[in-house]
């Protein structure tokens, strides 16, 4: 694994890794706790992570999800499915000339389109070129197929998706995953916005929320946890 120093130089968003001892990383791991409860017959094998609107901290919490995951062991990939504001690349500073959509448009074979994050037990899929028809493209028989090839090398597909208020690409995405976590920013998200979000994911009868992400939740100690509540709270 490349030191904290390198790693703390790519992105100041994983905190899991330039700060594993910080407050917030804990709050990461106790997501991962709190995920595993979930499904006490056996671990869940891919996971949908949205919000009900832009900027609310989507992105981090799947990246850094995908550390703590990896932390425990896991062989994790984590995939940049926002093919209309991809930020992967930039989280991890990788190339996005290649990715999910062109392997979904048949233009390359995954394990090419898949690199390394530096961090071990954990590998990425960015976004890739921009697609003109992102939930076709999610929504096509290569998507399926991606899903078998890819579970027969990881652990866990985690999926950073668009909000699920703006498009429908994370409804198509968490009618193929075993879970859903919606994140919502406690300063940013109204009441409103965040039940609409939920009825929106819960509306499809093979969607599992399994809870939601409060980013930003202020408190007397830190600013910026991530406290999870299951889905029936």
């Amino acid at each position: 694994m490349k030191n904290k120093k390198e790693l703390a130089t790519k992105s100041r968003k994983l905190m899991t890794i330039t700060h594993p001892k910080s407050r917030v990383s804990e709050q990461f791991r106790t997501l991962r706790t709190n995920i595993h409860f979930t499904s006490p017959d056996g671990d869940i094998r891919s996971l949908v992570v949205t919000s009900a609107s832009h900027s609310e901290g989507k992105s981090t919490t799947s990246s850094n999800l995908a550390i703590v995951f990896a932390q425990e062991g896991k062989r994790v990939l984590l995939i940049d499915a926002d093919m209309r504001k991809p930020t992967m690349h930039q989280t991890f500073k990788i190339p996005n000339t290649r990715g999910l959509s062109n392997v979904l448009a048949r233009q390359i074979a995954l394990k090419m389109a898949i690199q390394s994050s530096g961090i071990e037990n954990l590998d990425l899929l960015p976004c890739g070129s921009i697609p003109p028809n992102p939930a076709e493209l999610l929504s096509s028989p290569n998507m399926d197929f991606l899903f078998d090839h890819a579970l027969d090398t990881y652990d866990l597909l985690i999926f950073d998706t668009p909000p699920v208020l703006s498009v429908t690409d994370s409804v198509i995405l968490a009618n193929k995953c075993e879970g859903t976590i919606l994140v919502v920013n406690s300063g940013k998200t109204e009441r409103a916005q965040a039940l609409k979000a939920k009825e929106a994911i819960t509306a499809a009868a093979k969607i599992r929320l399994l809870g939601v992400v409060i980013n930003n939740v202020e408190n007397q100690q830190e600013m910026g946890d991530a406290a999870y509540y299951g889905a029936n709270e």
